[in-house]
This record gives C-alpha cells, structure tokens and sequence, in this order.
C-alpha cells in the first residue's frame, strides 16, 4: 500500500510554518507497512486542493491530507473535498455534541462558525477529534482508494493519526508485517560509523535494511525488516539486532524515543548522583536538557553560566593568572570549572564547557568550533579538547552531547569497577 500526504497552507509555502505533520505521518505509516511515495505542500485555494487530490488518487492508494479545517472563512477544505465528490454539506448531530460540550469545558462562546464545523460531506466516514473542534474525516472512493482530511494542528492530527486512522487502516487491510528498531549513538560521525558497519550490513539478508539518521551530536540507525510469518521475522531481526550492539559497543546509549538527557538522568537517580553544570559556551543549554526531563530536580542542582571572565573568576574561583596565560578557552581553565561548581553546589559530579562557538572569535591556535568539555568527580577531574566546526548552534548541541556522554561513560565505569569489587 502507498501513499501520498499532502499538506495545505500558505504559510506552510512562504516558510512562516515548518511541516512537521508529514514527518510524523510518514513515520506512523512505515510502522504499519505503508510506503510513503510522495510529500505535497499546496496553497489555500480550491483548485490547488482539487487538482493535488485527482492527482495523488491516481498515483496511491491512501492520501492524507492535513490544514484548512478550522471555523474560519479561509478555511477552505473541507467545501472543496465536497465539491470534489460532487456531494452536499450535512449536519453530523454527534460532531456538534462534541464541539459544544469541548467549548463550554475551555470556557469558549459557541458561534456560528463553530456549528458550521459540524457540517460535512455526506459520503465521509467521521474520525472523532478529541482534542479540537474540525473532526477527521475518512473517504472511500469507487476504485477502493482512501482519502483522509485531517486538521493541521499537531495536537490535534497526531492523535487522530494514532487512534483513528492507523487501527482502521490495520482492521481494513492486509498490510505487511514490518518492525522497526532505532539504536541511538553518540560521539561518531555518520562516514566513520558507516566505515565500521560494512560487514554488518553486508550479512544482512534482503528483507532487512539500515538507515542512517544523522543530527547534531546524535547518530540514529534504524534497523527495519519486513515479511510474513511472525515469529520467523522477530527471530530473524533479534539475531541481527544483537549483532549490530556488538558493532556499537559503548558509543551506543539507548533505543527508539529515548534521549541522552533522560537517559544520563535516569543514571544518576539510580546511583544517588548528584550533578551541577558550569557552562561557558553552551549557554545553559546543558541545563535545558536536564530540566527537560520531569523529575530531574532528584539528580540536577543547578548551573552557572559564566560567559564572562569576571564570573569565572569570582563565581567559579578560576585563576586571573591562567586566564591571561592559556585564555579562556583551554584545559587549565575548564578544569577550574568543573572543580568549581561542584564544590560550590556540593554535587558528586559536574560539567563544564568552555569553547568558541563562532562564527566570530576563531584564532590560528583554536579555530572556531574548538571546545574544552570537563568532568569533575571524587575520583579525578578529567578534560577533553573536541572541534565541532563552524556553525554556531551547531558546536552548542554537539558540545552539550558531548559532555553528557561524558558524564554517562564515567558512571558506566564507576558502576562497572563497583560490581567487579562485589
């Protein structure tokens, strides 16, 4: 089965929204066995939507289109679909329930622009939106091919992609049997970790495939087979889902939806650690990551963003003299950081980054992209020098990974040496 998504609005076009609704459509029809063929962005006009519909019908089997089903006049989508069909408007009385009973919960008037949402071509079926007042709607034409209209609203769409449409897809139609399984690295570039798996993916058999999904600081492969039989299928993808953790060895750090930040945090609750930050060139972004995670207060104390010497200095205790000497960028200094911080917030570990993140600022003896990351704890206090390039946001992210990785590769051994000692 193929499909096509198409996503509807002019502000999607002139670039004021980013689409991120095909994204997670296309990822929740490839774990069903849906192939995505095509990805269209149209404007708000009628024979735009017309023509991008007949279109897409005739090269798939299911089209899914999202946007233009709001309560206002610009919203043009589901009178064209109608139109389209050659079919009328009528009132769906379970639809205007719900949009009723929705806005009187948010403490919002109901008008004549919300009753009209509750109007819709006769010959769709309804895909009850929990979550806002424009229902999904579902067609099924003469040639057996789909058409899906969904609201453009995230909050709105995901929900309805999830407990909707991909249920009845799966009870509608024989669809393959497809699994997927994401290993999550860090700390190697996408050419050196493809050098490394040439013989992995050579053995792998053809209903198998690796995909390369590469971000900042964070390397995803997404492991994928498809087939017929069950439990010959799962067998055959545990086999060579072990075998790729044997390639990865320690640069691999979690699965699927998991994060670093969640992760690291998960280890320092489980061991009772406590860690602070001190954070020069990130920004606080290190912080933002950790904060990021609900319950975090357990592990994280707090953080320190000395951007300026000065605060260095008399926040931290870095020394004016190494300042002037090796600059704020260098070994000596992230190492006063880290040492700092910890014994000022009383954390059993900490981080500090010191680098230039750019554009500006570069030098011949550190080029812009240069970055000292360094981990403090009761053991000893170690610094690593890395160079993350030109692009500013860039060399944040990758830095902010890096000392997390870090951070997880230090408790790993920690744990490790308590266990062999045990």
């Amino acid at each position: 089965m193929q499909a096509i998504i198409i996503t509807i609005g002019d502000e999607i076009l002139i670039g004021q929204v980013v689409d991120t609704n095909s994204a997670f459509i296309g990822s929740e029809l490839n774990k069903i066995g849906i192939q995505v063929k095509q990805i269209i962005s149209i404007s708000d006009n009628a024979y735009a939507i017309q023509t991008a519909i007949a279109e897409s019908l005739g090269k798939a089997d299911l089209v899914i289109l999202t946007g233009g089903l709001g309560p206002t006049n610009d919203d043009i989508t589901k009178h064209t679909i109608a139109e389209f069909f050659g079919v009328k408007l009528v009132r769906n009385q379970k639809v205007l329930e719900h949009i009723q009973k929705l806005l009187k919960y948010r403490g919002v008037n109901f008008t004549n622009l919300n009753m009209n949402q509750a109007d819709v071509p006769e010959n769709c079926q309804i895909l009850n939106n929990l979550n806002g007042t424009a229902p999904g709607m579902l067609f099924k034409t003469s040639n057996n091919k789909v058409l899906v209209s969904l609201p453009g609203v995230p909050f709105e769409m995901k929900p309805l992609i999830t407990d909707e449409l991909i249920p009845w897809l799966m009870k509608s139609h024989k669809l393959p049997l497809r699994k997927h399984k994401t290993f999550l690295t860090t700390g190697v570039p996408e050419s050196s970790m493809a050098n490394r798996l040439v013989e992995f993916e050579k053995d792998l058999p053809e209903s198998m495939s690796l995909a390369y999904l590469p971000s900042p600081g964070i390397l995803r492969l997404r492991l994928s087979i498809s087939g017929e039989s069950e439990p010959e299928l799962a067998k055959i993808f545990e086999y060579h889902a072990r075998k790729l953790e044997t390639y990865l060895k320690k640069d691999l750090f979690g699965y699927d939806s998991q994060t670093l930040e969640e992760l690291t945090g998960e280890m320092l609750r489980r061991n009772k650690y406590t860690l602070s930050t001190a954070e020069s060139c990130t920004g606080g972004n290190i912080a933002h990551l950790l904060t990021s995670v609900s319950g975090a207060s357990d592990y994280f104390m707090g953080s320190v963003v000395a951007y300026s010497n000065k605060i260095k200095e008399n926040i931290l205790g870095v020394s004016k003299k190494d300042l002037e000497e090796f600059g704020a960028v260098s070994k000596q200094v992230v190492i006063q950081m880290a040492n700092g911080i910890r014994e000022k917030f009383n954390t059993d570990f900490a981080l500090a980054t010191s680098g230039i993140a750019g554009p500006t600022g570069g030098s011949d003896d550190k080029p812009v992209g240069t970055v000292w990351i360094a981990l403090a704890s009761h053991l000893k206090t170690i610094a690593i020098k890395f160079q993350f390039g030109e692009h500013r946001q860039r060399t944040i992210t990758r830095s902010s990974y890096a000392a997390l990785n870090m951070l997880r590769l230090q408790i790993n051994k920690i744990v490790e040496k308590t266990v062999e000692k045990v």
